[in-house]
C-alpha cells in the first residue's frame, strides 16, 4: 500500500482552478450534492485514500447490482444498506445523532477524489459518470418534495413555468397528466429530456417539451450529467498539463488498491486443510478453478500459467506448501518423483516464497487473471468468461447445472459486454439458487476466485444452520 505518515496533508485545492470554501456550522445544507465546487480543505493522506475507496465500493455495487438486472426497489435497498456501510449519508429528517457534516465532508471530498482518477481516460470517465448519475438519481429519488425544491432553489436551478392562462390554452394537449389542474408544468428545450421524449412521454410542440412536476427527476438528471461531464473534461485536460509528481502515484494506487484489495483477504474457512480435503471443496470453486480441476483430473496434469493460477488458489484455502507439495505430486501421478522434484516442485516452493527471492505470492485476484498472461492456443488458464468462445462458454454453463435458457443468454450477454465479473457473479447467484431467495443473499460482484469459495460455504453453512434451527422447532 501507498503510505505516507499520518500529519502528511495535501490542499485538494492545488488541483482545481475553482477556489470556494465551505465554511460555517452548516457548510452541507442538503444531502443532495451537484459537486459544482472542489473542496479546498487540507486533509490527511490516509483521508484521501478511505474516502476514495469507500466510495469505489459503493459505485462498484451499484454498477453490479444494475448490471445483473436488479428490480430499481431491489437497488435502492441494496445500495442504501452498502452506502451506510461505506458512505453513510443521512438526510436532514433522519435522527439527530448522525453527525451530517461529517458524512456529507466525505461524500463532497470522496467524489472529487474519484473524478481526478477517472478523468484520465475515455473509457474511465464513462463509467465513472455513468454510476454517478446513478447514484445521484437514487439519492434524489430518496429525499422528499420539500428537499429537493429547497436544493434546487440554493443551486439557482429554475425552468420557465407555464403560466395559468397558458396551461388552460394546453388543456387538450396536457390533459393526459394525471393531476392536471394540481400540477405544476415546465417549458423545456426538448433535448434536454431525452429519456422522457424516447418514451413519449411528454407533450411536444415547436421544439420545446411540456414536462410536468412529476418529471422533475428527468430534468435534474440532464443538469447532472451535463454539469459533470463537462467538469470531467475540464480535469482530464488539466491532468495532462499538471500531472503533479505526488499526486501522481497517489491517483495510480487508489485504482490498484481496489482491484488487489482481496488479495489480502482472509480466506481460510476450512479448518487445517490438507491435500485431499481439496477434493471435497470442488463444488465451491468458481468456474475458473473448476476448468482447471477438472483438466487436471483428466490430464494429470496443467502447464505452467494454470499451475501457477491455481496453486496459488490453493494457498489462499489455506493448503500449508507441504500439503500443496502433497496435492501436486498425487495429481501429477503419472510422473516420477525425481521429475517432479526437478520440474515441478521449486516453483511450488517459490509461490510460497519458500525459494528464489522469497516473494510471498498472493492468490491471483479476478483482475490479473482476467487482463495478465492471456492464455496461447493450447493453455487453459485464465477467466472462462473472457476466453471462452460464446458456443464454448454455453456448452460449460450447461455442463455446470445452467439449464435456464434465459440464465444463459444473460451471462452470455454480460460477457460480450466485457463484464466478466458481473457474469461470474450471475452464475453463482444461479448455480447457489440465490435467484429465489428473495435479495435475502445477494453477494457483491465477485472480485477474486478465493472469495467466490468463501462465499459459496458460508452460503452453505448458513443454509445448514437455518435447516437446523427448524428442525429443533
Amino acid at each position: 500500500m501507498y503510505s505516507i505518515d499520518k500529519s502528511n496533508k495535501r490542499n485538494l485545492s492545488s488541483y482545481s482552478n475553482e477556489v470556494k470554501r465551505h465554511q460555517g456550522r452548516n457548510s452541507y445544507p442538503h444531502v443532495l450534492n451537484f459537486y459544482g465546487v472542489p473542496p479546498t480543505e487540507e486533509i490527511t493522506i490516509d483521508e484521501f485514500e478511505s474516502f476514495a475507496f469507500d466510495r469505489m465500493q459503493v459505485l462498484k455495487a451499484l454498477e453490479g447490482a444494475i448490471l445483473r438486472n436488479k428490480e430499481e426497489e431491489e437497488i435502492k435497498k441494496h445500495i442504501d444498506n452498502i452506502s451506510n456501510s461505506w458512505l453513510p449519508l443521512h438526510s436532514n429528517e433522519s435522527d439527530k445523532g448522525y453527525s451530517l457534516q461529517e458524512e456529507r465532508r466525505k461524500d463532497h471530498i470522496s467524489h472529487f477524489i474519484l473524478r481526478l482518477v477517472y478523468s484520465r481516460t475515455e473509457n474511465l470517465r464513462t463509467w465513472f459518470l455513468k454510476y454517478e448519475c446513478a447514484l445521484f438519481k437514487l439519492r434524489f429519488s430518496r429525499e422528499n418534495k420539500e428537499e429537493r425544491l429547497s436544493f434546487l432553489k440554493d443551486e439557482n436551478i429554475t425552468w420557465k413555468n407555464l403560466s395559468q392562462a397558458e396551461k388552460e390554452s394546453m388543456a387538450n394537449e396536457l390533459h393526459w397528466s394525471s393531476n392536471f389542474d394540481e400540477e405544476t408544468f415546465f417549458e423545456i428545450d426538448f433535448e434536454k429530456v431525452p429519456d422522457l421524449v424516447a418514451r413519449r412521454a411528454v407533450y411536444l410542440k415547436k421544439g420545446k417539451a411540456y414536462v410536468p412536476m412529476a418529471d422533475l427527476l428527468s430534468l435534474v438528471m440532464y443538469e447532472f450529467r451535463q454539469r459533470l461531464s463537462k467538469a470531467l473534461e475540464l480535469a482530464s485536460k488539466s491532468f495532462i498539463t499538471s500531472r503533479n509528481e505526488r499526486i501522481m502515484p497517489m491517483l495510480d494506487e487508489i485504482i490498484k488498491q481496489y482491484d488487489g484489495r482481496m488479495q489480502t483477504s482472509n480466506y481460510s474457512v476450512v479448518d487445517d486443510p490438507t491435500s485431499d480435503s481439496v477434493h471435497q471443496l470442488v463444488e465451491h470453486f468458481p468456474l475458473c478453478m473448476q476448468h482447471l480441476y477438472q483438466n487436471l483430473c483428466e490430464n494429470l496434469h496443467l502447464k505452467h500459467f494454470a499451475r501457477i493460477q491455481f496453486n496459488l488458489f490453493l494457498k489462499g484455502i489455506g493448503l500449508t506448501v507441504d500439503e500443496a507439495l502433497a496435492f501436486w505430486k498425487k495429481s501429477f501421478s503419472n510422473i516420477d518423483d525425481a521429475k517432479f522434484q526437478k520440474d515441478y516442485a521449486y516453483n511450488i516452493r517459490h509461490n510460497y516464497g519458500a525459494e528464489g527471492k522469497r516473494q510471498d505470492y498472493k492468490p491471483l485476484n479476478c483482475m490479473s487473471i482476467i487482463t495478465k498472461q492471456r492464455p496461447n492456443t493450447g493453455q487453459i488458464h485464465g477467466c472462462p468468461f473472457r476466453e471462452f468462445s460464446p458456443t464454448n462458454l454455453r456448452s460449460k454453463l450447461v455442463q455446470m447445472g445452467v439449464r435456464n435458457e434465459e440464465h444463459i443468454r444473460e451471462i452470455l450477454s454480460l460477457t460480450d459486454r466485457e463484464h466478466y465479473q458481473v457474469a461470474c457473479t450471475k452464475y453463482f447467484e444461479i448455480t447457489k439458487g440465490l435467484l429465489d431467495d428473495n435479495d435475502e443473499n445477494m453477494i457483491e460482484t465477485i472480485e477474486h476466485p478465493n472469495e467466490y469459495l468463501k462465499a459459496s460455504i458460508s452460503l452453505k453453512k448458513n443454509r445448514m444452520k437455518m435447516n437446523n434451527n427448524k428442525d429443533d422447532k
